[in-house]
């Protein structure tokens, strides 16, 4: 990193480990993945089986968000205290054992308690688990782990709708969290035995204050950003916690800037390669995130498609961004980032603003290529960036800055949503436009613009790709 002394290379696993470490993750990151979207379609089904009403069946998602908002922002330092594959593991029998419960749950407030463990967990999994991954290859290795960030990113939450609809059809909604039970144990089986041994970095006091204002500054917005479109955003508990959010991840981000131990550190956005990473991560997460929320809306309330074709109709974008695995591997080590996800930025803005052009939307099968494009173009940029914007963050660092970049992209995630949604709302009057196409299409653009933005930022990435180290 810019500024500080190289240490010493960390030595790599072996083969037999290496291999154990791409398993593991993936188990792990494909239930987490899955889980993210596979309640979706039952919750009409958990709410009548409870008997409650559909609205209060929400609290099932909204808790598991919250959750994986309280445990992003200790995942770096407890990796760096406890060591990667303690943690890992720990927090992956976690999950597992709250998916049971999430199964057994007798009522609705057991199920949204469970969520939230469940959310707490996965919350620790993904930078904890990423920094195990990035750690067992060294930056010259990692354009192939394209392959396996893919899957559980890209494809698992799009197979979540379709194969919830069909366990909660053809068997029970227990089963949704029930199929995490036997993989979830034995990825936890297989990291024991195979897991190379994590090593515990230098780590000062844990900063509790930080996290008092990191935790629940992030809880409280993402509630608000999820709720915000549908309840309104003067309602007063939306409004009430995006304020409180909003002041609490304020005070965060001082204390950060001020304290000698961070928790979560600032300080690398500094870094001119992982900043550009991060910010970019931020920007693309918005704008694909925003772009699947509001295409199914534009589907069904404006051209009349039901909820089956809508689906069917996004679906095809997680085909592209496996494909995109597959041109990463391939072009990152003879082009470099620059050159790859500039151009792929632009292409990306241009076929999301293709989908809001009048017409596009009523030919499925150019909505089908549209989708295929945005997984394949914009899955290649933000493969790219992900891995060069940690190819000179030193192993000591590495946790922490996962924990940074996961919780950048998380948000930006959730800020895209919102952001089309709010936009659609006033666009819509009060809903006296709301079949019309018009404000869905804005609201694409929208997604378009954020994407294009990210070309400036992409100009800061490195002109070549991450060669192998020098021979001794």
């Amino acid at each position: 990193m810019t500024g500080a002394a190289a240490p010493a290379p960390a030595a790599r696993p072996r083969f037999a480990g290496r291999v154990a470490v791409v398993v593991v993750y993936t188990a792990a990151m494909c239930m987490n993945g899955l889980d993210s979207t596979i309640v979706n379609p039952a919750l009409f089904t958990i709410a009548e089986d409870f008997g409650r009403p559909v609205s209060a069946a929400n609290a099932v998602e909204t808790a598991f968000l919250v959750g994986l908002a309280l445990g992003l922002p200790a995942a770096g330092w407890l990796g760096d205290r406890y060591g990667v594959k303690r943690v890992f593991l720990a927090a992956l029998a976690g999950f597992t054992l709250a998916s049971a419960l999430c199964a057994a749950a007798p009522g609705l407030g057991a199920l949204s308690a469970a969520r939230a463990v469940q959310g707490v967990a996965g919350g620790l999994l993904t930078p904890v688990g990423m920094t195990l991954l990035f750690r067992a290859f060294a930056p010259h290795e990692r354009a192939g782990l394209g392959k396996v960030l893919i899957v559980p990113t890209a494809l698992m939450p799009a197979l979540g709708p379709p194969l919830g609809g069909f366990l909660t059809e053809h068997l029970s909604w227990h089963w949704l969290f029930l199929v995490n039970v036997p993989i979830g144990a034995a990825a936890v089986l297989t990291g024991l035995l195979g897991l190379p041994a994590g090593e515990e970095e230098q780590t000062g006091r844990f900063d509790t204050a930080g996290f008092l204002l990191a935790a629940p500054g992030l809880a409280l917005l993402t509630y608000a950003l999820g709720f915000g479109p549908a309840h309104g955003w003067s309602s007063p508990g939306v409004a009430t916690a995006g304020v409180l959010g909003l002041l609490l991840l304020g005070a965060a981000v001082r204390h950060q800037l001020r304290t000698d131990e961070p928790l979560v550190d600032l300080g690398l956005l500094a870094d001119r390669v992982f900043g550009a990473a991060t910010w970019l991560a931020l920007l693309t997460s918005a704008g694909l995130m925003g772009a699947l929320f509001v295409f199914p809306l534009l589907h069904q309330a404006a051209l009349g498609g039901s909820a089956l074709d809508a689906g069917l109709s996004v679906f095809p974008e997680a085909i592209g961004l496996m494909a995109a695995s597959q041109v990463v591997d391939r072009l990152l080590p003879r082009i470099g980032p620059r050159r790859l996800a500039v151009p792929a930025l632009l292409l990306a803005a241009l076929v999301l603003a293709a989908l809001a052009a009048p017409g596009v939307g009523e030919n499925a099968w150019a909505v089908r290529a549209l989708m295929f494009g945005i997984g394949l173009i914009l899955g290649t940029a933000v493969l790219t960036l992900q891995i060069a914007g940690f190819a000179d963050v030193p192993p000591p660092a590495m946790g922490r800055a996962m924990g940074l970049f996961t919780i950048v992209r998380t948000l930006g995630g959730a800020v895209g949503i919102a952001a089309a949604a709010a936009l659609v709302g006033v666009l819509a009057e009060d809903g006296t436009h709301a079949a019309e196409p018009g404000p869905y299409r804005a609201a694409l653009l929208l997604t378009a613009a954020l994407v294009a933005a990210g070309t400036l930022v992409a100009a800061r990435l490195p002109h070549d790709a991450p060669g192998p180290p020098p021979l001794d």
